[in-house]
C-alpha cells in the first residue's frame, strides 16, 4: 500500500519573518514557565503528592514546569479507564478517528512554532532540529490517518461459489506507550496517536526529562475531539509504575523507545504470562544503535566529511541514528579526518534559544557524566582531534569530539555513547570496511559514501541496517518516505512511518459467510 504524501516542510529561519516569528514564540513559552501539570486519567486532572520538576538542561536553575507523578495506584486507575474507553473507541468508525488526528495536526500546525519553542526549552533543541522535530510529529499525525482510512478496507482475499469471505484489522487493547526525550514531541505523538488511530486505547508515560510537552500534545489531542479514557497521561518512575504496567495482565501491548538496557527489560517482563491474562503481549521497539559512516577510496572527501560531521553531531549526537562511528580507507582516512575536524571547530556550542547555534546542552546531568567518561575512554583507546571538554556549571555544554585512530573493537567503537563523541577507524580495503560495519549488536542507520558502483552494489547486500543511505548522511528519516527502525539489538524493526507500522497495532480477522 502506497499513499501519495508530502511531508511537512522545515522552516526557513533565514527569511526574517520567519525568524521573528520564532523569537516571538520562545518569548511566549517563557511567560508559561513554572506551571503545574497534572495527570490526565478519563479526561480528569490528577494532581499527587509526588511531583518532578522539569528542567531546562542549557540552564539547569531554570525551571520549565512542574509535573504530578504517577504511583502504582494511579497507573491503575489510568489502566481501568483505557480498559473501559476500549470498549467504545474500538468500535469507533476508522475514518473518524483518523480525523482527529487530522484535526490534531492542523493545530499544532498553527501553533508550530510555539510546540518547537518548548522544544528549546525543554529539551535544549537549536533551532532547525526543534523545527523539524514538530515537522515529523505533523508528518505522522497525517501519514497514519491517511494510512489508517486504507487498512479500514481490509485485505482482498478469494471467495467461492456460495461463500464470501474477507480479511480485515481489528485493533488488540490497551497500549503502554513509553516514550524517549530525544524526540519528545515527533516520537512521542507518532508511537501514540499509531496505537490510537488504530482503535486501541492508550497509557502514555513519557520521558521523565521532557514530561511537558507530552502534556501539550495531550491537550491537543483533547482540543481535537479525542474522547476521554482514549489517552491517558501518566508520568512516573519506570522502575515504579513501567515495570507494573508491562507486567499488567490486562496490557495488551507495549510501545517503547529508548535504550537497550530497558528495551530488553520490557521484552523479557511482557514475555511472561501473568495470572489473568488472556494473551501473549506485543511489544513494539526501538532501541538505539551504533551507527557507522564508511568512506571508500573513491568518495568525494568533501562530501564524507560534512556527512560524518552532521551526522555524529546534530542534536549533540543524541540521536539513535547518529553517525557515532566513521570507517575511512586508509588512502583518504588522513585527508577525511582533516576536513571533518576543521569543519567540527566550526559549529557553534552554546544556548539553543539563539539563532546561531548549532549544537545545545546534552538532556541531563547522568547524560553528562556518561559522555565524559566515554570521551576519557576514548583518549585511552585513540588520539583526541578535537573537542573532549564539557562544562556543566550553567547547563550540561559538551563540545563536538573527534577520536581517531580507534581499533574496531573498542569501546568507542562498540558501545552506544549518545553523546557528541565521533570514533575514527582505519580500513584496509571494502572487505575490511563491511567487516567493521556489522561487528557491533546494532544494525540501526548506516551510510556509504561512495562514487563506486561496485561498493555501492555491495552494501545493498551486505551492509546490515534498517536503513542505509548512499552519499548523504545517517540521519534524517522522514516519514512515508525513509520508514525508520533497525536489525539486531536496535530493536523489533517495527518501521515508524511504513506502510505495515499501524499493523503492528492491530490483529487480523477473517470472516467467512456461507450462503
Amino acid at each position: 500500500m502506497v499513499i501519495a504524501y508530502k511531508h511537512e516542510p522545515f522552516t526557513d529561519f533565514n527569511v526574517e519573518e520567519n525568524k521573528q516569528a520564532f523569537q516571538e514564540a520562545l518569548g511566549f513559552v517563557n511567560t508559561k514557565l513554572g506551571e503545574e501539570y497534572p495527570l490526565v486519567i478519563n479526561g480528569k486532572r490528577v494532581q499527587t503528592e509526588t511531583k518532578t520538576a522539569s528542567i531546562n538542561p542549557a540552564c539547569k536553575q531554570e525551571v520549565i514546569g512542574t509535573v504530578s507523578m504517577a504511583g502504582k495506584q494511579e497507573a491503575e486507575q489510568a489502566m481501568q479507564a483505557a480498559l473501559t474507553a476500549f470498549q467504545t473507541w474500538q468500535y469507533t468508525d476508522p475514518s473518524a478517528r483518523a480525523q482527529i488526528l487530522f484535526r490534531a495536526a492542523a493545530i499544532i500546525r498553527r501553533r508550530k512554532h510555539e510546540f518547537s519553542a518548548w522544544l528549546v526549552k525543554e529539551a535544549g533543541k537549536p533551532w532547525k532540529e526543534a523545527d523539524a522535530d514538530t515537522a515529523e510529529a505533523i508528518d505522522f499525525l497525517e501519514y497514519y490517518a491517511r494510512q489508517m482510512n486504507e487498512l479500514k478496507k481490509g485485505s482482498p482475499v478469494q471467495s467461492r461459489p456460495g461463500e464470501h469471505n474477507e480479511f480485515g484489522y481489528i485493533p488488540l487493547g490497551v497500549g503502554i506507550v513509553i516514550s524517549p526525550f530525544n524526540f519528545p514531541l515527533a516520537i512521542m505523538a507518532g508511537t501514540t496517536v499509531a496505537a490510537i488511530v488504530t482503535g486501541n486505547t492508550v497509557l502514555l508515560k513519557p520521558a521523565e526529562t521532557t514530561p511537558i510537552i507530552a502534556a501539550k500534545f495531550v491537550e491537543v489531542m483533547e482540543e481535537a475531539g479525542l474522547p476521554p479514557g482514549v489517552l491517558n497521561y501518566i508520568p512516573g518512575s519506570g522502575a515504579e509504575i513501567g515495570d507494573f504496567l508491562t507486567e499488567h495482565p490486562k496490557t495488551r501491548f507495549v510501545s517503547f523507545t529508548g535504550s537497550r538496557t530497558v528495551g530488553c527489560r520490557i521484552y523479557e517482563r511482557a514475555s511472561k504470562v501473568q495470572e489473568g491474562q488472556i494473551w501473549l503481549k506485543r511489544v513494539i521497539a526501538e532501541m538505539g544503535g551504533k551507527d557507522t559512516v564508511l568512506v571508500d577510496s573513491s568518495a568525494d572527501v568533501d562530501l564524507a566529511a560534512t556527512s560524518i560531521v552532521y551526522s555524529a553531531f546534530g542534536f549533540s549526537g543524541q540521536k539513535c541514528s547518529a553517525g557515532s562511528r566513521a570507517v575511512i580507507h586508509e588512502d583518504i582516512y588522513d585527508e577525511v579526518l582533516e576536513k571533518a575536524a576543521a569543519l567540527t571547530k566550526t559549529l557553534t556550542l552554546g544556548s539553543p534559544e539563539s539563532a546561531d547555534t548549532y549544537m545545545g546542552p546534552v538532556i541531563d546531568e547522568r547524560a553528562f557524566q556518561k559522555i565524559m567518561n566515554y570521551i576519557e575512554i576514548g583518549k585511552g583507546e585513540g588520539r583526541l582531534v578535537t573537542g573532549g571538554s564539557g562544562n556543566d556549571e550553567t547547563g550540561y555544554f559538551i563540545e563536538p569530539t573527534i577520536i581517531a585512530d580507534v581499533g574496531e573493537q573498542d569501546r568507542l567503537m562498540q558501545e552506544e555513547i549518545f553523546g557528541p563523541v565521533v570514533a575514527f577507524c582505519k580500513a584496509r580495503d571494502f572487505d575490511h570496511m563491511l567487516e567493521i560495519a556489522n561487528n557491533t549488536d546494532y544494525g540501526l542507520t548506516g551510510a556509504l559514501i561512495s562514487n563506486n558502483r561496485e561498493h555501492i552494489d555491495r552494501a545493498r547486500r551486505e551492509f546490515h541496517v534498517g536503513n542505509l543511505y548512499f552519499n548523504r548522511g545517517c540521519t534524517g528519516a522522514i516519514v512515508g518516505y525513509q520508514p525508520f527502525g533497525g536489525f539486531n539489538m536496535s530493536g523489533t524493526d517495527s518501521k515508524a512511518g511504513s506502510p505495515d507500522y499501524l499493523i503492528l497495532h492491530m490483529q487480523g480477522k477473517t470472516i467467512s459467510e456461507f450462503f
